[in-house]
């Protein structure tokens, strides 16, 4: 199916490309596919199985805006009163205003969003305000980072930062498009429980992951 180039930009982190196929859009960063609109269910995943463990959750922090889709998970949870969404590139933010509004049913207009323009890297080392979920899906996964610092978000460090930020009881979901067994080990030698879903993808060969942990 041909594709049709909406808006190429360069920004401080480098290309970023939105296309048309049909009736989906793709996001392409520096030359290598992102995320498409055809394939979120594994990000809506990311909030569904953490509800699980925090069913009562009221407030939610999401590292990265994509196409809305984690958010539109967390705003449609029971009893959600305030997710925190975090996004480093104003054109994606744009893009959520307008071409990909409809996919994720207006999640940015929602009056319980709140929208920070910020690196999740620089973002996490400020004030901490207590999360009962915290979702990350900045990149394709730790061992597939879309920007080289992100590297540092699934590092020992990087897992102490987010932890500041979890309410007593609270829970850590991780995104991932492949498993990653070193990350796991990470995981499991700094929390107590520890659970790794692997959710099927419409395009990839392999599953896409969801990490747990608290």
């Amino acid at each position: 199916m041909p594709v049709e180039v909406i808006e190429r930009i360069t920004t401080p982190r480098g290309e970023l490309q939105l296309q048309r196929r049909g009736e989906a859009y793709e996001v392409i960063s520096n030359g290598c596919f992102l995320m498409a609109t055809y394939n979120g269910g594994s990000e809506k995943a990311l909030i569904t199985l953490a509800r699980r463990w925090v069913p009562r959750a009221r407030r939610i922090l999401v590292g990265g805006l994509g196409f809305g889709y984690t958010l539109r998970a967390a705003l449609d949870s029971p009893g959600i009163e305030m997710v925190t969404v975090v996004e480093i590139e104003p054109k994606v933010v744009e893009w959520n205003l307008t071409y990909l509004a409809p996919h994720n049913g207006f999640a940015l207009e929602d009056p319980r969003t709140d929208l920070a323009a910020a690196d999740m890297v620089e973002f996490l080392k400020g004030q901490p305000e207590p999360y009962d979920l915290i979702a990350l899906d900045t990149d394709n996964g730790p061992d597939w980072v879309v920007f080289e610092r992100n590297a540092s978000l699934w590092s020992e460090e990087g897992l102490r930062q987010l932890d500041r930020w979890r309410a007593p009881g609270g829970v850590l979901a991780f995104w991932s498009a492949h498993a990653s067994f070193s990350f796991e080990a990470l995981l499991r030698e700094h929390f107590k429980e520890v659970a790794v879903h692997f959710v099927a993808a419409r395009v990839n060969l392999q599953d896409d992951v969801v990490y747990l942990a608290r």
